[in-house]
């Protein structure tokens, strides 16, 4: 996808894209679509677990284990909300797939505030259960 491209997409069509890129595994496609300065913020981590990871290598290091523990299937409920910065999205959604250590059911509901500028993500604040979190994650 050229720069051009990718600027020219909604935040909440890039959003939409980068669920796509998730449920295909195509995790560096997704960092792709970070800003080199994005912030990826976890408000209800977990003591241990990270609460604020900063630029896109922050973002690829974290994301790079991911597809050892969990494999999506689908985002089955999503509503996107717009706010009044046209940069700003609120997604409301759940994920569902699988735990790859255990082969056992994955599900999750999220609520992310995701804000887009020229085209990449810079700021996405992932708000979700830690209390949710399977036993064979916690660790």
């Amino acid at each position: 996808m050229t720069p051009a491209t990718t600027a020219q997409r909604t935040p909440e069509d890039l959003f939409r894209h980068g669920l796509r890129l998730l449920l295909d595994q195509d995790f560096a496609a997704w960092v792709d679509l970070w800003d080199d300065q994005g912030v990826f913020e976890f408000p209800f981590a977990p003591e241990g677990r990270p609460r604020r990871l900063e630029g896109r290598s922050a973002v690829a290091a974290y994301m790079r284990d991911y597809p050892d523990h969990i494999e999506l299937h689908d985002f089955p409920h999503l509503t996107i909300h717009q706010t009044q910065d046209a940069g700003t999205i609120i997604a409301e959604m759940s994920a569902v797939g699988r735990l790859v250590a255990t082969d056992e059911p994955f599900a999750m509901s999220y609520v992310a505030v995701v804000t887009v500028a020229n085209g990449r993500i810079t700021h996405y604040r992932d708000y979700w259960n830690p209390l949710a979190v399977p036993a064979s994650m916690r660790s």
